[in-house]
């Protein structure tokens, strides 16, 4: 009886160690799992960081492109840019006046009409050019002159 208490000791012994052993193998697997995948995460989340602050000034960069010129009623006339929004907006409306203007050749009703919206424009010009530094003025009249010149073959 001494010899099967002694054998199941042993044997419980040797159970007990190798699965102690195996335990602490899943363990370190584990462990060494969990920290690859975080370094993954990691390499992840920086790259994915990285290609969003690219595509974020790439957006800027357009904007930024965008915002410098502003299509115009009359095609191969941009509006540049000003401090002033408000001379922005004049040179809209004036290229949008000129444009009825081109259109309107020939029609004396029509030019009539634009004739008097024609003396309140430049009435605005005077005042806006008046308040302009030396650079925006400069592109303001380059702008008018462009237009101007697109307005000339109407008459």
């Amino acid at each position: 009886m001494k010899k099967v208490i002694l054998s199941v000791f042993v044997v419980g012994a040797l159970l007990a160690t190798s699965c102690k052993k195996e335990a602490k193998d899943a363990k370190d697997a584990t462990v060494e799992t969990v920290e690859n995948a975080a370094q993954a995460v990691e390499e992840a989340t920086a790259e994915t960081v990285e290609a969003t602050e690219e595509a974020a000034e790439e957006a800027a960069d357009a904007v930024e492109n965008a915002a410098e010129t502003v299509k115009s009623a009359i095609e191969g006339i941009e509006i540049p840019e000003f401090e002033d929004q408000k001379v922005g907006e004049y040179l809209q409306s004036y290229t949008e006046y000129a444009k009825d203007y081109i259109e309107a050749k020939g029609d004396v009703v029509k030019n009539t009409e634009l004739a008097k919206k024609g003396v309140e424009l430049a009435a605005q010009a005077k005042e806006i050019a008046a308040n302009l530094d030396e650079e925006a003025a400069k592109k303001f009249n380059s702008v008018m002159t462009a237009i101007q010149s697109k307005m000339a073959p109407a008459q």
